[in-house]
């Protein structure tokens, strides 16, 4: 095959088809990359953002936490939207339960979900 009659057929190859079926054969790669993108990072982010929230619906007082600082302390007080933490004896902070990261297990020191 001449270098012409290879590009007259990747011409014709590329030329766009008429119909549903031509249509349907443009979009099939978005739609590809769309379902790859779904379930490689959209769905493991929901899931992870509904896993923390259930985390922080379930602090209750004498947990220890993770602020989104760095912070380790107990909780001593809950209320709707934020939390008091007790970082050492006396020192009391007030955190938005939002900014909570993770709740340690008492025993261990270590994250109570792994």
């Amino acid at each position: 095959m001449t270098f012409s009659t290879l590009t007259a057929l990747l011409l014709a190859a590329a030329a766009p088809s008429s119909g549903a079926a031509g249509f349907f054969v443009q979009m099939f790669p978005l739609l590809l990359i769309f379902v790859i993108f779904w379930f490689l990072l959209i769905r493991p982010q929901q899931k992870r953002m509904k896993e923390h929230q259930a985390l922080i619906a379930a602090v209750k007082k004498n947990d220890r936490v993770v602020t989104g600082g760095g912070l380790i302390g107990k909780v001593t007080k809950v209320s709707d939207d934020e939390v008091e933490v007790e970082l050492a004896t006396g020192v009391k902070v007030k955190a938005v339960k939002s900014t909570l990261t993770t709740v340690l297990d008492p025993k261990a020191g270590k994250p109570a979900n792994d």
